[in-house]
């Protein structure tokens, strides 16, 4: 209940006096009707009785429940009068500094008298997109409104700003415009949004002055239209003026200024450029110091020159033309200084050398003596003639005075015209936004809104379905129509202009004639006749009649107009040259139609002008939605966040209360959720709305005091205090109950801990006294034992003393014994030792010589019997008969020889062929080597030249050109061989088919036994070489055992040695054996060839005859065989030469030299064929053509070795030119060493390999062989005469030889991003992937394209690669967070692998030697790395944005506007705003929904296999994103900052911090940034009443800011709940003091962290990778 102390009949000035308009107080005793009085208790105790008017009964008015007391929507107030909306208004501006607050549609703001942070970029954006009930009220939610309804209903907007002078209407509608300027920003390259706000400073230069209440009173009015394109971004803006207050140019009243433009200029005057004005302080002018107060504190008028000269040059209006202006300006100051003299009382004069009217007339172009003359007369013209009459002093003035308000207005004219120029656009205008502020009051906005309130209401009643009727209120239109109808005041006003005798009081008289008993509205004042009063909306208003006809005449000499015509000032002619032009001919950015205008301008009067201007407004405001804005002046001193109560109790305040305002409703979510308590659980219901009326019917008992809508519940005036105060009742029982059982609870915690102390006291103690006699008995034992080893250790000493003495005395005894024992022993040994090599020395001289004797005597004997069987021998060979025996059957075994011939030589012929092929790829081979060989010395020599310490790698080419060269020689010693052979072998034939040989029976013999013994020399000298050969293997198997003891090969390679050398002897031993029976069957023919002989000494051996053939066939197999066996035995001797080469080089020249010796010693044909060893020659030439072909295929392993050791050795060298000089020559020893080690190791194994190699051909050349003489028709094994590379060769190289490259075509880029990166989809096809495949891909043709060592190819497909991802993340698909986190994880995926395969130490030590050999090799890409590094950030940016505009619209809502408590929260009523909510019916987010949405983004990133590094910057990006838009709106809302929403707030934050634990996120710092956002809560649920509690909250709230801590917000939503006072948040304040932090209330939401992208290894290896047919890039090679 409020009390008034005074009259409410009293005037608003006599009211002013009082301290308070209303005071609060409680009804001490209960009324009953009748009463006379109240007895009432104010609120600081005082006890008062109020008297009822017995007459009216009327009481004093309710009070609204605590819970609404602040609230920021007067509509929701219970009761809606006077003191309610005051007090409302006075909490809200005085104590919480909130200047704004709604009153259902109309935003009522109040003029701090003080610069607030409310109206940054960030709170621009912070309102943004919002809804108009869903933050604080604020200037920035009715222009969001506006725009939104612009753009959702296709609809012009207005915002109407009206007030009083000093309430703050210009910077509110600045505001406005700015935010209009930032949101929508222009759509075109020229800034329209910085024009638009440009014109603020100039409009307010020559427009805004200092008023008595007002330091920057706008002085006329304005409606600016901001123009939208279709994309409702600015394209240009219009400015409509009306009523400019020209007087203010010649007067201003005490204490108030002229337009603050003529200070800027004198306060600039001392600028170079300003010095041809003459000007000097304001002080000197009589137009800027009538009002004594030419400075305003904290206004630099030279600063706000700059700013203004700098919005002239933005707008286009260049230096020369401001020049000109400001030469205007400056001669209207020097005008106003003009002095009249009085001449006589009808006539005046102006001196000839008056220095201020030449000065004018200098800077306006003009005559001296024409604007001195008609300044003092003015001429009248009759309708024949033309009189020139002077003027008296006083109209000369006023002519002087007329003249500067006129060239002013056209000079303020010109101004906005120009500024209109600047500000139209050449883009057709879609819609537009208008802004209105024009002082006073503007009566019918005030009926347009108050029709516009009962429209909204009306229809919310019929879309609820609630019966109404409709009611009266207030009409202004008559009050409208009295002033501006026909025949209505201003009608009379203008009639009475016209009359050539006309005065004000002939129009007072006029006034009161039609007006005084006809109109209500209309009213004389007893005392005055040239008065009149209209009773206005708010109350009476008295007019005074004096001075209103020449205010409304504005007439101007037109002599004088005349004069400034012939100016040369082209400026002036310019704002003067529209005189004679129709209004139709003024380019005007404004579309309205302008009313009829006189031909002449000056010639309108006042009241036309405000009356057609006042029309056009009306007009065009008819056709916008209408938005409206109400100042208030708070006080008259200017004084800061101050309430005086004749400023508070002024019209507008009464113009709220007055106002239609809708009754109390809630939604019946909100009711139930409000007024739970007072139900049962029987009473809830799952239809809320029968569980509201079942409430509402069990509580009031009233139905005429609620209607049910279909949404709503409607209340009349009252009822929600009625029902708080049952609430209010129900929780109080409720506290009680739960306070006695917290009570009881506490007392019997307090009984059980006191009983488990006693209990815990009398166990200890009893262990005490335990535990004192356990020491006891434990010390008495102790002592006992000590005693007890103490003794024995006495005893045991004196013991081991004797004992020692005993053993050294029996020691020396013995010791004594045993040497004696030794000596004797000794001697004897020696005396036999003697003994014995004596007689062994005897016994072995007598052997010798029995030796000796023996060995002579068998000698003797043997040569006498060899004697005798060689005298036998030859007597037998020059018989006939022998022959003849020798022939005796072996005409079968000859054919079948000759057919085996006949054989070995077709295969002979192939094997040539084959050698041949194989010379011939030999020598491409040794070509191809001896490129390699020059390559690589290139290499040397550059390797030389960058490290002087690698001199290894020339020994090395040394070696391999001294084994090539050695190769060379052996195989031409083969080949001149094999000719030799040729050779031979036709010799022989020839020899044998001679017809001249006469002793051929004799030759032919003595050749057998020539070629025999020359078979046993080879033999011998096989079997020396196979025993040498052995030896060194032997050798050669004790040096790999003592090196390497785990291989036992070599142990079966001996054993196979040893078998295959068996199997060579046993072979010779069949030879022999055919040999001998060959022999015998010659010598079984040659018996009877020896009788016949006898009988005819002249018969001999025919050559053609079949004995003769027979043995010349054998004779050419044993040539052959000798071949083979001499080919056999060069090989022996060339491996142990190679062998003896690897292992010891010194006896490499020995073993070259024979065999170059065997292979260049010509055999004599005559010795070669004993004991028919030439097949064992053929099969060794077989062996060695072999041997040759193996020798070839090591030859190209071994270039592929030595090509793989120059490549690591030059990767090497570049790795070692990074190092410092000594580091490097360390790291080049050390590569040495471990070369040349790995080498001996090489070389060891090869030597093995190589033996193991022979022995296996050697053995299948004997299997093959005996195969043929099973199966002699049979053709060779394909296995034998292709002797190529087998499959395990062939599958290692195909495997070696895919190197993780692919290969594509020059201009093939194109097709393969398209394929990759533009057509690719994320969704449901890359899925299934290899995560990174795309990266991998294109990294594979980068190595490919390096590998080429193309540098274009290379530049073109990573500069394709980089635009390719850029298209599809800003042109295609840059809003799918699925797509962009797709590409960010292969972009950071391609820089990894750059990073990886670039050869640099830092990111090569995980690799595997694999992929070491896939590093770059030819081009560095550290810049690309860069490009792509910027490019990963792009992305990680837009990764960022397409969270949070999934994030954005969830955030408000799941964390701060939900409610996860039902009905402990609370809630409140909340009014007519949340019906203005631009999207009605949206989604409700919780904190779930926001835990689900960043589950999606963990997984989808996880999916794609993101970096966990940059998956957690990413959600520390998220989290601060969640934490500052719910503290920024926490901020900017004070309906949700009470003690419940700060539970619920750390209730969402601890489901956060879960789902961080969840995901394995919590060390990332995700939760350090939600940091201010829990001390918000914190600080909204601490205690805050004492000093301790403040110092409390200034240690607690460390990362909030000064302004953050705002604890003036705070907003008690349950009774229980207690405001904070004001003492308390200036202790916060002081303590707060010292912090040196941003002065900024919000949190920049917009902030994005700086990402780093740390290197991560992949183990992939590039050659396994798999490209799914899917991907359409067959056109790729496997490389």
């Amino acid at each position: 209940m409020y009390l008034n102390p005074g009259m409410r009949n009293q005037l608003y000035s006599e009211l002013s006096h009082a301290v308070e308009a209303w005071k609060p107080a409680e009804l001490t005793k209960d009324y009953t009707p009748g009463d006379r009085a109240l007895c009432l208790q104010l609120e600081d105790g005082t006890n008062v009785e109020h008297k009822i008017d017995p007459k009216t009964n009327s009481l004093p008015p309710l009070r609204n429940p605590d819970i609404l007391v602040g609230e920021n929507d007067l509509t929701a107030l219970s009761y809606l009068h006077e003191p309610a909306v005051l007090h409302n208004l006075k909490v809200r501006f005085v104590e919480s500094k909130m200047i704004y607050t709604y009153c259902g549609i109309v935003l009522v703001a109040i003029n701090p008298y003080e610069s607030i942070p409310i109206y940054a970029h960030d709170i621009i954006h912070a309102y943004s997109g919002q809804n108009m009930g869903d933050m604080d009220p604020h200037i920035f939610a009715v222009a969001e409104e506006a725009y939104k309804q612009m753009a959702r209903d296709q609809r012009n907007q207005s915002i109407i700003v009206s007030g009083e002078s000093g309430a703050g209407k210009t910077v509110s509608a600045k505001y406005a415009m700015r935010y209009f300027a930032t949101v929508s920003g222009s759509s075109s390259e020229a800034n329209v949004e910085e024009r638009v706000l440009a014109s603020s400073p100039i409009m307010e230069a020559i427009g805004n002055a200092k008023t008595t209440r007002n330091d920057n009173s706008s002085r006329f009015g304005k409606y600016i239209e901001i123009g939208f394109d279709k994309n409702y971004r600015i394209i240009g803006a219009n400015m409509r003026t009306y009523l400019l207050e020209k007087s203010r140019v010649v007067f201003q009243a005490t204490e108030e200024r002229n337009y603050h433009i003529f200070y800027q200029l004198c306060a600039s005057s001392h600028l170079p450029e300003f010095k041809t004005l003459q000007l000097g302080s304001a002080d000197d002018f009589h137009c800027t110091n009538q009002g004594g107060s030419p400075v305003i504190e904290g206004v630099d008028d030279a600063k706000e020159m700059c700013s203004t000269r700098k919005a002239f040059s933005l707008l286009g209006i260049s230096d020369t033309y401001q020049m000109k202006l400001f030469h205007i300006l400056a001669a209207l100051l020097h005008l106003g200084n003009v002095e009249v003299k009085e001449i006589s009382a009808d006539s005046s004069t102006i001196l000839p050398d008056n220095g201020h009217l030449t000065v004018f007339c200098e800077l306006m172009g003009v005559a001296y003596q024409d604007m001195s003359h008609w300044l003092c007369h003015r001429k009248l013209k009759t309708a024949t003639e033309t009189y020139v009459k002077p003027l008296p002093k006083v109209h000369a003035v006023n002519a002087r005075d007329a003249l500067a308000k006129h060239i002013y207005a056209k000079l303020f004219s010109w101004i906005v015209d120009h500024i209109n120029e600047a500000l139209r656009s050449a883009v057709k205008q879609h819609s537009f936004i208008g802004v209105l502020d024009i002082y006073g009051c503007v009566k019918s906005a005030c009926v347009l809104s108050l029709q516009h309130v009962f429209k909204l209401e009306q229809e919310e009643y019929m879309k609820e379905e609630i019966p109404w009727t409709l009611i009266d209120f207030y009409d202004n239109h008559p009050c409208i129509n009295l002033i501006e109808a026909k025949m209505g005041v201003l009608d009379l006003l203008d009639e009475e202009c016209k009359m050539p005798k006309g005065s004000d009081d002939t129009w007072a008289q006029k006034l009161y004639n039609t007006f005084l008993k006809k109109s209500d509205l209309f009213d004389k004042p007893r005392m005055s006749n040239k008065a009149f009063i209209i009773l206005h909306f708010a109350d009476k208003v008295e007019y005074q009649c004096e001075g209103f006809l020449e205010k409304n005449k504005d007439t101007v000499n037109e002599e004088q107009i005349n004069v400034l015509k012939l100016s040369k000032l082209d400026l002036l002619l310019e704002l003067f040259s529209d005189e004679e032009k129709p209004a139709g001919s003024l380019t005007s950015r404004s579309k309205m139609p302008r009313p009829v205008q006189a031909q002449r301008d000056h010639k309108k009067t006042v009241g036309t002008q405000f009356r057609n201007s006042l029309h056009l407004l009306m007009e065009t405001l008819n056709g916008t939605t209408p938005h409206y804005v109400r100042c208030i002046k708070p006080n008259d001193l200017k004084s800061p966040f101050t309430v005086t109560t004749a400023c508070a109790r002024n019209n507008r305040i009464r113009s709220i209360c007055y106002s239609p305002v809708p009754v109390d409703r809630w939604t019946y979510q909100e009711f139930f959720n409000r007024y739970r308590v007072l139900m049962i659980q029987k009473d809830i219901l799952s239809d809320r709305k029968q569980t509201c009326r079942n409430v509402l019917e069990k509580w009031v008992q009233d139905q005429d005091k609620y209607q049910f809508g279909k949404n709503k519940i409607f209340f009349r005036a009252g009822q929600v205090a009625y029902l708080e105060k049952l609430r209010s009742d129900k929780l109080k029982k409720a506290c009680v109950r739960i306070q006695k059982t917290i009570r009881c609870w506490l007392a019997r915690n307090r009984y059980l801990r006191m009983r488990r102390a006693a209990i815990t006291i009398q166990r200890n103690t009893r262990g005490y006294q335990a535990r004192c006699l356990v020491v006891f008995l434990r010390r008495t034992r102790a002592a006992v034992i000590i005693q007890k080893n103490q003794r024995m250790l006495v005893a045991r000493t004196r013991y081991q003393q004797q004992r020692s003495a005993s053993i050294t005395m029996q020691r020396l005894l013995r010791a004594y014994q045993a040497r004696q024992t030794y000596r004797k022993l000794l001697y004897e040994h020696k005396v036999l030792t003697i003994q014995r090599w004596v007689r062994g020395w005897l016994a072995r001289r007598r052997c010798r010589r029995s030796l000796r004797a023996v060995v002579y005597l068998q000698s003797c004997v043997r040569r006498m019997a060899a004697r005798r069987e060689l005298r036998k021998l030859r007597v037998e060979a020059r018989s006939v008969e022998h022959f003849k025996k020798l022939n005796v059957g072996m005409e079968n075994k000859i054919m079948q020889l000759q057919r085996k011939v006949d054989e070995q030589h077709k295969e002979n012929r192939e094997l040539s062929e084959r050698l041949r092929t194989m010379e011939r790829s030999r020598a491409a081979e040794s070509e191809r080597l001896g490129r390699e060989v020059e390559r690589l010395r290139v290499a040397e020599e550059e390797s030389r030249i960058k490290a002087d310490g690698v001199p290894s790698l020339l020994e090395q080419l040394s070696f391999l050109r001294q084994e090539l060269e050695t190769t060379r020689v052996e195989k031409e010693a083969v080949q001149e061989e094999a000719r030799t052979y040729r050779v031979d072998a036709e010799k022989v034939t020839l020899l044998l088919h001679s017809p001249d040989a006469p002793h051929q029976d004799a030759v032919d013999m003595s050749v057998l036994l020539k070629l025999q013994r020359r078979v046993t020399e080879l033999e011998q000298d096989k079997q020396t070489l196979q025993r040498h050969l052995d030896k060194r293997e032997e050798a050669q198997q004790d040096q790999v055992k003592n090196a390497e003891k785990q291989r036992t090969a070599g142990r079966a390679e001996l054993d196979l040695e040893a078998l295959k050398r068996q199997e060579l002897e046993s072979e010779n031993k069949r030879l022999k054996t055919d040999l001998a029976e060959l022999r015998q069957s010659l010598a079984t023919v040659s018996n009877p060839g020896a009788k016949t002989t006898t009988s005819s000494p002249g018969a001999k051996t025919n050559p053609g005859s079949a004995p003769y053939n027979v043995l010349l066939e054998q004779l050419n197999s044993s040539n052959e065989e000798l071949e083979v066996r001499k080919e056999e035995v060069l090989l022996l001797r060339s491996h142990l030469v190679r062998q003896e080469v690897l292992k010891h080089n010194k006896l490499t020249l020995y073993w070259f030299t024979v065999s170059s010796v065997c292979v260049r010693s010509t055999p004599d044909y005559h010795t070669l064929n004993e004991d028919g060893e030439l097949w064992l020659a053929y099969d060794g030439l077989k062996e060695t053509n072999r041997r040759h072909e193996e020798e070839v295929e090591e030859l190209r392993e071994e270039v592929l070795r030595v090509r793989e050791e120059n490549r690591q050795q030059q990767q090497f060298l570049s790795q070692s030119l990074l190092l410092p000089q000594e580091a490097r020559i360390e790291a080049s020893l050390h590569h040495e060493i471990t070369r040349l080690t790995s080498d001996n190791l090489d070389l060891m194994e090869q030597q093995g390999k190589q033996d193991k190699m022979i022995r296996k051909l050697k053995k299948q050349l004997k299997v093959y062989v005996k195969r043929m003489e099973e199966y002699e028709v049979e053709p060779p094994s394909p296995e034998f005469t292709s002797f190529e590379p087998r499959s395990p060769v062939s599958i290692i190289r195909k495997e070696r030889d895919f190197q993780g490259m692919l290969e594509y075509r020059r201009g093939d880029e194109s097709k393969l991003l398209n394929s990759l990166v533009v057509e690719l989809k994320p969704r449901g096809v890359a899925v299934n992937f290899l995560p990174g495949l795309p990266a991998y891909i294109l990294f594979m043709c980068l190595r490919h394209a390096d590998y080429s060592n193309d540098d274009q190819r290379v530049s073109i497909l990573l500069n394709s690669t980089i635009n390719s991802i850029k298209g599809v993340l800003k042109v295609k698909r840059g809003d799918d967070f699925e797509t962009v986190s797709f590409w960010l994880a292969n972009t950071c995926r391609f820089l990894h692998c750059l990073k990886q395969y670039s050869g640099e130490e830092a990111f090569v030590k995980n690799n595997t030697p694999r992929q070491n050999e896939h590093c770059l090799c030819n081009f560095d890409l550290s810049e690309y790395r860069q490009v792509l590094s910027d490019l990963a950030i792009q992305n990680y940016q837009q990764l960022v944005r397409c969270m949070e505009e999934a994030l954005q619209p969830m955030i408000v809502p799941g964390m701060l506007e939900h409610e996860n408590f039902q009905g402990v929260l609370g809630s409140k009523p909340t009014g007519l705003r949340k019906r203005t909510s631009s999207f009605p019916g949206e989604a409700v987010y919780t904190v779930d929904s926001i835990l689900q949405q960043l589950s999606l983004f963990h997984a989808t990133l996880i999916q794609h296999e993101v970096d966990p590094e940059l998956i957690k910057q990413v959600f520390v990006q998220q989290f601060y994103i969640i934490c500052s838009v719910t503290l920024n709106n926490l901020l900017l809302r004070k309906d949700m900052c009470s003690w419940g929403k700060g539970l619920q707030i750390r209730y969402n934050v601890w489901q956060l911090e879960e789902w961080l634990e969840e995901k394995g996120l919590s060390d990332c710092g995700a939760k350090v940034m939600l940091e201010p956002l829990i001390q918000a809560a914190q600080l909204l649920q601490v205690k805050k009443k004492t000093e301790e509690d403040a110092q409390a909250i200034c240690t607690m709230c460390s990362a909030l800011t000064t302004v953050q801590v705002v604890l003036n917000l705070y907003t008690p939503v349950i009774e229980f709940e207690e405001r904070v006072s004001i003492s308390f948040i200036r202790t916060i304040q002081a303590l707060l003091k010292g912090r040196v932090e941003s002065p900024l209330l919000l949190m920049d939401a917009k902030k994005i962290f700086s990402v780093t992208f740390p290197f991560t290894y992949s183990p992939l290896a590039l050659e396994t990778i798999q490209i799914p047919s899917s991907l359409n890039l067959g056109f790729l090679t496997r490389v």
